[in-house]
């Protein structure tokens, strides 16, 4: 078995993390090889010749359809989402319109493309008129809260121009309430967590930094109905994108309505995941969570 991770994307020391835990528990049970996904990669996979790999890669050319194109060339089974979803799902703007197709609830947002010279009171005008203050800017195709800012009228300009390398992002308006996260593993409704950072938002930092202490509530106060509500869209999102394998859907909860912000296709696996945490209390622990990864694994995902 292969273990691709690290990469290119700004999620890579978040992806090392990944494939190092996912290695040391089917190591005990299986032949495992790591490997990062260099110019060496397709020689490894033709030396080696796993029988299957498992993608603990995240961020972009790991996430975003790109690694996966290279899998199918080989024909070798893979896990997680395949080509089309897993750009989909990547691309928040692409996601974001097949959310609305589909009845499901996202915050209001508009594509701010840098090659445009809109003069400041233009773009400041155009928020107030479409989405109001506060909101959220944040790259087209980045994960793990990389890049993102929760910006007022007076510091929208200057948060914009730490995103210019980006030539385009997402201006989205901002959704208080709950962070409330649920994982699908294939057609099953694993379940819920409810996150309470400590941060001003759940970011990269709360995400991945134990000493930043973000609060995971297991299980979540939610009444019955809204319980299944929340599940279903998740479950809903997951097959309207043709997702495979585990996903992880980020919600906001605010005055009864629950708001997708995004989907992962490839949550991580640390030791602060999420999706392993939501297992284990479902009585599926780390090893059988990936082993139904692997038995899900197949090529024309």
């Amino acid at each position: 078995m292969l273990i691709l991770g690290g990469g290119l994307s700004k999620e890579r020391e978040i992806s090392l993390e990944t494939a190092k835990q996912v290695n040391k528990a089917l190591k005990k049970k299986y032949i495992t090889l790591f490997c990062e996904p260099n110019e060496q990669l397709i020689y490894k996979i033709k030396k080696f010749k796993p029988n299957i790999i498992f993608n603990a890669l995240h961020g972009r050319f790991g996430e975003d359809g790109y690694i996966q194109t290279i899998l199918e060339d080989q024909k070798v089974k893979y896990t997680h989402s395949g080509i089309l979803a897993s750009y989909t799902a990547m691309n928040k703007v692409i996601s974001k319109e097949i959310f609305k197709k589909n009845k499901i609830l996202t915050p209001k947002y508009f594509k701010f493309e840098f090659s445009n010279k809109n003069s400041k009171k233009k773009i400041i005008n155009k928020i107030k008129s479409k989405l109001k203050f506060p909101v959220v800017i944040k790259p087209i195709n980045e994960g793990s809260s990389v890049d993102v800012y929760i910006c007022s009228e007076k510091n929208i300009i200057k948060n914009l121009k730490k995103l210019e390398k980006y030539e385009e992002v997402l201006i989205e308006k901002y959704i208080g309430g709950r962070e409330i996260q649920v994982a699908i593993l294939g057609n099953k409704k694993l379940g819920a967590i409810e996150l309470k950072p400590k941060r001003k938002f759940y970011d990269y930092k709360a995400k991945y930094n134990s000493n930043a202490k973000t609060e995971h509530l297991i299980p979540v106060k939610l009444s019955s109905s809204n319980m299944k509500k929340v599940l279903n869209i998740a479950l809903k999102a997951h097959k309207v994108l043709g997702c495979r394998g585990v996903t992880r859907s980020d919600f906001k909860f605010l005055n009864n309505k629950f708001y997708l912000l995004e989907l992962n296709t490839q949550p991580g696996m640390t030791s602060l995941s999420l999706v392993p945490e939501i297992a284990a209390y479902k009585g599926i622990n780390f090893l059988k969570l990936l082993e139904w990864i692997l038995n899900d694994a197949s090529v024309n995902r």
